[in-house]
């Protein structure tokens, strides 16, 4: 799951950086792309493996049927994790994702401004394209991070298993929207499609 939260947003610096950028793309150096894989993967790495040495610790999760943090236990050492887990993790990878979709917009309004026509059609394609992927994030991420919350510092039993179970399958599935909605919104991937 962080792991897919991270690359969403290591994704969505890099859309707005290649598409503000003025030179040509050199499609054959691979540099940034190893670069934004391994960040996200030793971000998520650094996350993750607390647990398994004694900061908060790991468990069944909703039915028993995957496996989680423990949202349920109440001690000091539990919840700083999931405190430091739902900023590090969730809070800081939202702003950037919002942050470089809101700058990717300014920057084509600014172009449409210049040229009409095409140039606004493709402003309110990438509009479109940045609220759906936005929304999509929220809806897969935010009903999760409410459930966690809620069993961590909620009272104990209000969140069941089987209330669980939803909003863990639209986290872990997350990782799907995102490229499904750019192929769609995208007319260049679409075209070529």
């Amino acid at each position: 799951g962080i792991i897919s939260l991270i690359s969403l947003a290591v994704l969505s610096y890099e859309r707005y950086c290649t598409m503000t950028r003025t030179a040509e793309p050199d499609t054959t150096n691979y540099r940034k792309t190893w670069t934004g894989i391994i960040l996200s993967w030793t971000y998520s790495l650094f996350w993750t493996v607390p647990p398994l040495f004694g900061w908060s610790s790991y468990g069944p999760e909703g039915p028993g049927i995957t496996c989680s943090v423990n949202w349920h236990s109440k001690d000091a050492n539990n919840t700083s994790y999931i405190i430091c887990l739902f900023i590090f993790c969730l809070v800081i990878p939202f702003a950037i994702i919002v942050y470089s979709y809101g700058k990717l917009l300014c920057a084509v309004r600014q172009v449409s401004r210049i040229h009409t026509g095409p140039a606004r059609r493709r402003e309110q394609r990438v509009l479109v394209m940045v609220v759906v992927m936005v929304v999509c994030f929220l809806l897969c991420w935010l009903p999760y991070a409410a459930v966690a919350l809620t069993a961590t510092f909620g009272q104990p039993g209000l969140i069941t298993p089987a209330a669980s179970i939803i909003p863990a399958i639209l986290a872990k599935s997350s990782t799907v929207y995102n490229p499904i909605i750019y192929v769609f919104l995208n007319k260049q991937v679409s075209e070529m499609l």
